[in-house]
């Protein structure tokens, strides 16, 4: 009897400890799940007012050791990057600023990696060439000064920090007498910040074959490498390959960092407006937001872009702002129904009804480029050329072929719920200007900034073929710099995202659910 207690009293022990082990490792595995499904919606918890108006809050980026927002601020009296405290995001504290006027012009974008800082500085005049300055995120104090070429107008370090690279835009002055060379540097952190700049010099002998593929080539008295300007740099996880925007030029390059040379440049095309899955709204002075197809092609000049990899293969994500060249000396924009310049001639056969499209309830007030659209060289417009595509658009890195465009998306969502800029339906739309990526949980996530609707959209890229919109975030105004935060690196734990509005001066700071 003894012995049979004995045993029974064993079996029910061993059962309590199964059973205690197997509650051990559902919770385990339930908290893993948990963690894995960090919410995917976004909430605004704090915001801050740098102050000093326009071009008060343009650029940010995060330190996650010193838990600092370093802000980019070139406010009318100021050229200095403002500190803030992020370590409570719900209350953003800015607690100093470095001065950035000792060093040259104004700072146009900062990055930062491993307790290091790295700014962007144009000179004076721009033209010049600018500095890279680097800085401890700790004490602020300055570590190196690199010249790099002509206007950097962005700057990012890559994923492994050991590169930091700019995209000299190398504008020209507003005569046109001056027009730098456009290159991208490559500066070797870790070799006494050496600097390697590359210019396009090497593919001045593809300029035909490249403008019969949409890339653009027309500044004036320009070689191909004065016309070229780079905008912006995306960099692939692995820190091998870099793409950089030639906005103004309708494309994008590639560029090897382990070679450090340029090895390609992918022209974009042009999107086809007549498509009723693209139709636009291309006129402010048509009584209302009246989305229609019509004979006009965007061009896709993007400004910022990210990298993404699926399967092995780098998806680009491209912001298609647009941006016109308009200087003193030379100025490619017009509208079609201009009063005080020479009427534009449109081609009769190509354009049968444009006495009617010349109004401006249609295409009259739609700004275009006069440097494309005489096919056959006899004076007339045979195609007419917009800017921008009022999209984002998702390319193959490898191939440059385009694998998704968001067509008509970004200004119909904008429209129904009421934040669509009819005053701007002649221009660019709601401009598309800022784009970065990040991964939450399971789900990759996109969130493209809208410089004249206020806003961020948010995309599921998981599947980078199908992006599913997710969700739309009201900003500052006239956002610019977007910023997503890991949930690793965030100080409150949980993914952050940072939308910093160039016109207002605030940064807004946003958290998952």
């Amino acid at each position: 009897m003894r012995k049979s207690l004995l045993l029974i009293s064993s079996i029910v022990l061993l059962n309590a400890c199964t059973k205690l082990s197997t509650e051990q490792e559902n919770s385990k595995q339930n908290t893993g799940f948990a963690a894995r499904q960090e919410s995917t919606s976004f909430s605004e918890i704090g915001s801050l007012a740098i102050g000093g108006g326009l071009g008060a809050a343009e650029i940010s980026t995060y330190d996650a050791d010193t838990k600092k927002l370093f802000v980019v601020n070139n406010s009318a009296g100021n050229n200095r990057i403002e500190v803030v405290d992020l370590s409570n995001p719900a209350s953003p504290t800015i607690i100093g600023n470095i001065n950035i006027a000792v060093y040259g012009g104004l700072v146009n974008s900062v990055s930062v990696s491993n307790g290091k800082l790295a700014a962007a500085i144009e000179a004076v005049p721009k033209t010049n060439n600018g500095k890279v300055v680097v800085f401890n995120t700790t004490t602020h104090d300055a570590i190196a000064v690199i010249t790099v070429g002509s206007l950097p107008d962005m700057i990012t370090f890559t994923p492994d920090g050991n590169f930091i690279l700019t995209a000299n835009e190398g504008e020209p002055n507003e005569a046109y007498t001056i027009d730098p060379l456009g290159t991208v540097s490559i500066i070797d952190v870790n070799n006494n910040y050496a600097v390697t700049t590359l210019d396009f010099s090497n593919f001045a002998s593809r300029a035909a074959e490249l403008k019969t593929k949409g890339f653009r080539l027309f500044g004036k008295n320009a070689s191909f490498e004065q016309d070229v300007e780079p905008e912006y740099i995306a960099v692939a996880s692995n820190s091998q390959t870099a793409w950089v925007t030639l906005q103004e030029n309708n494309g994008i390059a590639k560029i090897d960092l382990i070679t450090k040379t340029i090895t390609d440049i992918f022209p974009l095309g042009f999107k086809d407006y007549n498509n009723p899955m693209n139709t636009i709204d291309p006129s402010d002075r048509d009584g209302g937001i009246i989305f229609g197809s019509w004979p006009v092609k965007g061009m896709f000049l993007p400004d910022a872009i990210a990298v993404n990899s699926h399967n092995g293969v780098p998806f680009i994500y491209s912001a298609n702002e647009g941006d016109a060249r308009e200087y003193a000396g030379f100025s490619e924009i017009r509208r079609i129904n201009e009063p005080n310049l020479p009427p534009i001639l449109l081609d009769a056969l190509a354009f049968p009804d444009a006495a009617a499209l010349k109004t401006n309830p249609q295409l009259g007030r739609l700004n275009i480029t006069t440097t494309l659209g005489d096919t056959d060289g006899d004076g007339d417009y045979d195609e007419l050329y917009s800017y921008g595509a009022r999209s984002f658009s998702i390319w193959n890195g490898l191939t440059g072929q385009l694998v998704y465009d968001s067509k008509n998306q970004i200004d119909l969502k904008a429209n129904e719920l009421g934040k669509y800029p009819d005053g701007r339906s002649d221009d660019k739309g709601c401009e598309p200007e800022g784009i970065t990526t990040g991964r939450v949980g399971n789900k990759s996530l996109l969130f493209v900034g809208l410089e004249r609707a206020n806003a961020v959209m948010i995309y599921d890229i998981t599947n980078p073929t199908k992006p599913v919109f997710s969700q739309w975030l009201n900003t500052g105004v006239g956002p610019e710099g977007v910023l997503f935060v890991s949930a690793d690196k965030s100080p409150n734990g949980k993914s952050l995202f940072i939308a910093s509005s160039e016109t207002d001066g605030f940064v807004k700071i946003y958290t998952t659910k």
